[in-house]
């Protein structure tokens, strides 16, 4: 399986040891940027991760992600394809369908393309470029339904009620990143992480 831009390393800790028994885990890692050090950093944080436990991270295998519509692997080589929250980030950069078309070509017919993002306002209109970091869910099933996906499942497993998706700062106002600081923490912290929709995809057979 290919989980994209996994840098945080929170879905790695929990997929890799799962499936280093009886498959592939490859981690499609952001392409470096001498001139980044936010991407610079993140990277070496990631690859400190991995070396911190080669028991349970050793058969991680990073590749690069690229957004270019580029193949981060062989063509149809992977049956699985996880991507956590990625999704916002890749339309704030204008890169969403390129990066749809590199998961699309990765995936063997039949792979699973599974997806999870912050859940926009239905009653608002989306800003192509989720600036708040927040997608509407139709608008998301559109998009990734253009590159060649068919949607076969929904789940509310990810939902959050509390979440009224109106901050200052957007989505990063709430729980892990508490963009704002101690300016109204509590509140912060009573709503919890965001609402996030959560949906599986195929790529068709034929």
């Amino acid at each position: 399986m290919l989980q994209p831009w996994p840098e945080s390393g929170w879905y790695t800790k929990i997929i890799a040891p799962l499936v280093q028994a009886q498959g592939e885990y490859y981690a499609g890692v952001m392409a470096p940027d001498p001139q980044s050090r936010f991407i610079q950093a993140r990277l070496a944080r990631y690859r400190e991760l991995l070396a911190s436990r080669p028991d349970l991270y050793g058969r991680v295998k990073v590749v690069t992600f690229p957004l270019d519509g580029r193949d981060a692997l062989t063509p149809g080589s992977v049956n699985m394809v996880l991507s956590f929250r990625d999704l916002h980030e890749w339309l704030a950069l204008g890169d969403a369908p390129e990066a749809l078309v590199t998961i699309y070509r990765a995936l063997t017919p039949g792979g699973v393309f599974g997806v999870v993002d912050n859940r926009a306002d239905p009653a608002l209109p989306q800003d192509p470029r989720a600036k708040n970091g927040y997608v509407r869910q139709d608008y998301a099933i559109r998009l990734i339904e253009a590159a060649g996906f068919r949607l076969v499942a929904t789940s509310e497993v990810n939902a959050n009620p509390k979440d009224t998706k109106n901050y200052p700062c957007g989505v990063w106002a709430l729980p892990p990143d508490y963009r704002l600081g101690n300016i109204d923490r509590a509140k912060y912290e009573a709503i919890g992480e965001s609402d996030r929709f959560t949906l599986k995809f195929v790529k068709p057979e034929h």
